[in-house]
Formats: C-alpha cells, structure tokens, sequence
C-alpha cells in the first residue's frame, strides 16, 4: 500500500496532464472484445496489424485464437509478432511459424513474423538508454496497429501488458537484446541495472507510440485480464493463476491503460481462491510499475484516468461499428485517502465520501 501511495502522491506532484478514457468490461467474451473496441472511437484506416503473443506453448497463457478472431476479421487484420531473442519454440521464422500454426492462429488470419526479413530503426525521443528503436522491418507495411495484449505476470518485467507489448512485442530479436541491455549490445541481452532495462521498455514503446501517430497511422491498445499467472506467456509450463479473471480494458494511452489494469490488481481485496498477492510480489520484485512512471515522465502518456464501466452500456439497435452511441455508461472511482488507505473499490459514485481531500483515480480531488 506505501508503494501505491507513492505512486499517487507522485503522479500528483507531476500533474501536468490531463486524465485519458480506459474503458472496462468485466465480460470476457469474443463479443465483448470487439465491443470494447469500438468504444474508442477510432475507426481502422489502411492495413490493420494486431498485434499479439502467441505463447511458447500450447500450455502458455496466450489469448487463443477462437478469442480474438471476431476482432480480427472485424477489421480485416493481420497477426504480427517478433521471433523472440531466446532460445524457446519461436526464436527463428522457420519455428515460430510452426508455432503458429500448432497454436491455430494461422487458420483465422494471415499471420507476419515482422523481422522475417530484419530491422529498421525507428526514432526514439527518450535517449537516456536507447539511440534508437530496433523493430521487424514489417511495420512498415501497415497503418494501424491494435496492441492486444494479455495482461499477467512476467519473470523479468514484472508484468506484461500493452507498454511490453508495444516494446518487446514489436522489437526485433535483435531490438529485444538493444532494449534488455538498455542500449549496450543487439547480440547480448545481458544487464544488472533493472530500472534501466524498464526505462528502454518504456523508451521503445515510445517509439512504437509515435510511429503510428503519424499522418495517416494509428494505435489502440486492449489489455485482457484473464488467467493472470505470475509468468509471462512466454514461460511454456507457467505458474496456475490464482488471481481470479477480471476483465478487459482499453484505451488510446498505454500508459494509462495499463496503470489502471495495475490499480485493479494493487486494490483487489484478496481471498484464498481469488489472491492477488503472487502477482503483486513478482510486480514489486522487478520494480514492474515504474514503467507507468518513467513512461509518463517522457510524456508517453499519463497515469490519472477515467475509468469507464461498460457493463451497463447498450449500443444503439442495430449498429455494430465505431462511432456507436452507448447508453448507461458509468464512470467507476478508485479512491484513497492521503495516508494511502483505500476507500472506494470501482464505485459508481462518490456520495458516499466525507467531506476531505482524497486521491481519486489518481488524482487528487477535494470532496466538500
């Protein structure tokens, strides 16, 4: 809780950002998935890249093709992904796309390994770590990227969830050794300084971010928080869950994206069957939530959002694409007091507060 605190308290002292839209739905359903989608608001132009993780094997806990496809075929998309810079079932073309096509994916969509033939270097605006951003050279080849992410624990990060995704996910294998050293080799992913490897992630999904901010480009970003295991899906025999399934979310900030999806696993009020506490540990073994901070230091995004809830959310009849009007919709309210003390879980309203100061969605609101 004093860890949390302190990530309130100095996402308050910054304040110098307005708050971003996270949408959230606690039904996990193909349905749901393209829903959430269009609650954005941003229509697809052009090629259509989603980008996923398809895990290191068939016991990984990777989003499973039948999930994703509705999305997909919605906007006519291609599955993209990096071979990965360890040895594993993906480290090369000729394995990852045997991989894919154990795992299924190849049969909903076209699927692009995106440095199946190399790297371009991308810009990066942060250079505390990075010179530039190491990404298969296919991205080149697409103008709108959805970053599908599968929000869980990971061994080295902390956690996973759409700024891995938008970094590791998009970097080359030669671009994920440059970002695990923070710049010192394309060949070695070696580095003892944790806050560092971080801050490259941070720096890279930057890049990634800006990339598609380009005249004619876009990126949306989705976090689904289902079988949320202590280990990435990376790892091929990963740790059971224990933390139940709570939903999915999504927004065009990654960074408020995923601090969100951290506040909802940091303020869930664990039982023996539903904990969150082997997750929160891996998060603060790897200092996993400085990259929300360092992320909305170099102005990637911001940590103080409005979290929308859209259980209660009907689309109008008959409309299925962006631009439909939803009724219903309720903003959700974690509160805290200044000491740290949680007050509110994902409530609806803020009547029930005492007159006072409190930290509301991350930002400090006065209740008279």
């Amino acid at each position: 809780m004093k860890h949390l605190f302190l990530l309130f308290t100095t996402l308050f002292a910054l304040n110098c950002y307005s708050q971003s839209t996270v949408y959230f739905t606690s039904e996990i359903t193909p349905e749901s998935l393209v829903r959430i989608f269009h609650a954005l608001g941003v229509e697809p132009t052009g090629k259509v890249a989603v980008k996923i993780s398809s895990g290191e094997s068939a016991q990984s806990n990777h989003l499973r093709p039948e999930f994703i496809k509705d999305l997909v075929e919605e906007v006519d998309g291609t599955l993209v992904e990096c071979n990965t810079a360890y040895w594993g079932s993906r480290n090369t073309t000729e394995a990852h796309r045997r991989a894919i096509a154990e795992r299924g994916y190849d049969q909903i969509a076209t699927v692009d390994i995106m440095d199946e033939e190399g790297s371009i270097r991308i810009p990066v605006t942060d250079t505390k770590w990075l010179q530039y951003d190491l990404v298969g050279s296919h991205i080149q080849n697409y103008d709108f990227m959805i970053n599908l992410a599968h929000f869980k624990g990971h061994q080295m990060g902390g956690f996973g969830g759409v700024l891995k995704n938008a970094s590791i996910g998009v970097a080359s294998s030669a671009g994920k050794n440059y970002i695990h050293s923070a710049g010192r080799s394309e060949t070695n992913s070696g580095n003892n300084n944790q806050d560092s490897f971080i801050e490259s992630m941070a720096a890279a999904a930057q890049a990634v971010h800006n990339y598609f901010k380009q005249d004619g480009k876009d990126i949306v970003y989705i976090n689904v928080m289902n079988n949320m295991s202590v280990d990435c899906d990376c790892n091929g025999r990963p740790a059971a869950p224990q933390l139940q399934d709570m939903g999915i979310l999504a927004s065009t900030d990654p960074v408020a994206l995923d601090k969100a999806c951290l506040d909802l696993v940091f303020n869930h009020e664990s039982t023996a069957e539903d904990n969150a506490s082997p997750l929160i540990n891996r998060i603060n073994s790897m200092h996993g939530t400085h990259i929300v901070d360092y992320g909305e230091e170099i102005g990637l995004g911001t940590q103080e959002y409005n979290l929308i809830s859209m259980d209660d959310m009907e689309g109008e009849e008959g409309t299925t694409g962006v631009g439909n009007s939803f009724d219903n919709r309720r903003i959700l309210y974690n509160v805290f007091t200044l000491d740290g003390k949680k007050v509110l879980d994902r409530a609806t309203s803020l009547d029930a507060l005492e007159p006072g100061i409190y930290i509301v969605n991350g930002k400090q609101k006065v209740i008279n």
